[in-house]
């Protein structure tokens, strides 16, 4: 028992320590919040593993209406394989949101009165450690131009790897054979049919999704070799009627992804804000999004977070595990495809379990965004993050000369928040400082109570 009383005394001085640090230091904040996928009304999720020329894509089912009506036709560069499909779970997609979202961080001042330990050495932040036939038929509907490549069936759907000569006829073949897809597609179709791609079609079996107890559509999952890293769009601008938020996790053992056709740019992030924030995280990081969209043209797209998978800080949510990211399509840990039975000439042992993972948020419509996007992994492994920042002010006695140059300070760092988020959202700035002031209005120490008459954050 002394010596477990030894060791949390030990414990806490150190923690003392590090909590007297400068506020540039991260020992002492903490994740509060997190603005994640579910903040956006239309948002599709997709998670594309890549590694040199292999893709596993995972596509997140956001389908709102009757499950029997629900058609995915996706194109994709090769004839895809009853083995190079698979089903996946959303949790996975979920895990993938949490850990890499937005977030919103709190520190606390220290007491100025209080003396500054030094810490001993160059101690800096810990940087982030590295951690695709069944029964193949041919079918040819001659008068329409269109072939049925590959049919089978994975969990609750039912696939069909179709090539086309022209964009009307397989419009019109898909719609004599029960699949509903809008009005329109034969103009968006035509680009891929002329690229000589073949289309992954997919619809419910009702039998089997009645079966599996599931009561959402679950993810469908496909691996796939392909020199080109891209991500087909536009057939999603179908009946867009106006913006659509596209969120893509792109895991490598290289570094981060970017986009090539369309500039890649980071959010605004390491700001400080008022602390009022805390309570309308959702609204303001809508609003900045927004506020960064518009300001870029509406025709980029943003780059929320990029880190090594083992690591973080701070922490929205546990790395994935190496089970988990086996599940996301991982294929180059044990050498294998996560659950998904890869062709043999797939298959290639990989040593480094590394797995660097770049959040890219898009969101676009047909006129700002006219091609599919285009990516590439590059060998840069820089952390970032999309983190805003709720400093605050000491509260307790401050009756020593630098506790009082300490609140001459505050008036001017306030200020500076307001101004700060003004710009950031567009939200007036009057309506900020009065929030501000309510806020600060709270505190019931003594000398705050004298000391918010002067604040700046008058009516």
């Amino acid at each position: 028992m002394k010596t477990f009383r030894y060791f949390v005394s030990l414990v806490l001085v150190l923690v003392g320590v590090m909590c007297f640090a400068p506020t540039a230091w991260a020992f002492c904040g903490f994740y509060v919040a997190k603005a994640d996928a579910k903040l956006y009304n239309k948002a599709s999720q997709v998670v594309m593993v890549r590694d040199g020329d292999r893709t596993v894509l995972t596509m997140a089912n956001d389908f709102q209406g009757e499950v029997k009506d629900f058609a995915m036709v996706v194109p994709v560069p090769t004839v895809l394989q009853k083995e190079q499909v698979r089903v996946a779970e959303s949790k996975i997609i979920e895990r993938l949101d949490a850990f890499s979202a937005p977030r919103l961080v709190e520190y606390f001042d220290s007491d100025p009165c209080e003396p500054v330990y030094q810490r001993g050495g160059n101690l800096q932040l810990a940087l982030p450690t590295p951690s695709a036939t069944e029964n193949r038929a041919r079918e040819s509907a001659d008068s329409l131009g269109v072939t049925v490549e590959a049919r089978f069936s994975v969990g609750e759907y039912d696939i069909l790897i179709l090539s086309a000569k022209e964009s009307g006829g397989l419009e019109t073949w898909l719609n004599r054979n029960g699949y509903k897809i809008p009005r329109g597609a034969k103009e968006l179709l035509k680009p891929y049919i002329r690229s000589s791609m073949k289309f992954f079609v997919a619809k419910v079996n009702l039998e089997k999704f009645e079966q599996s107890g599931y009561q959402l559509l679950r993810p469908l999952q496909i691996a796939y070799k392909s020199p080109k890293f891209m991500l087909p769009i536009r057939l999603g601008m179908i009946n867009a009627t106006d913006e659509q938020d596209l969120i893509v996790y792109v895991l490598s053992p290289k570094g981060q992804a970017e986009i090539t056709n369309y500039r890649t740019v980071e959010v605004p992030s390491n700001a400080n804000i008022p602390i009022f924030i805390k309570n309308e995280f959702g609204d303001f990081y809508k609003s900045l999004f927004q506020t960064v969209y518009a300001k870029e043209d509406r025709k980029v797209g943003f780059l929320e977070y990029a880190w090594d998978m083992g690591s973080c800080d701070p922490c929205a949510a546990e790395p994935l595990t190496p089970a988990e990211l086996k599940q996301a399509g991982v294929f180059w840990l044990d050498g294998a495809a996560g659950d998904v039975e890869q062709p043999q000439n797939f298959r290639r042992p990989f040593p480094s379990s590394n797995v660097f993972i770049t959040r890219l948020h898009v969101r676009y419509t047909r006129n700002k965004f006219p091609e599919d996007l285009m990516f590439q992994t590059t060998s840069n492994r820089e952390s970032f993050q999309g983190r805003y920042i709720l400093q605050h002010p000491f509260r307790g006695e401050l009756n020593c000369p630098a506790g009082r140059e300490y609140k001459r300070t505050l008036s001017r760092r306030f200020e500076q928040e307001a101004q700060t988020l003004a710009k950031l959202t567009n939200w007036n700035i009057q309506d900020i400082r009065q929030k501000m002031k309510l806020t600060v209005g709270k505190l019931t120490n003594s000398w705050w109570d004298n000391f918010i008459g002067w604040l700046g954050f008058r009516d």
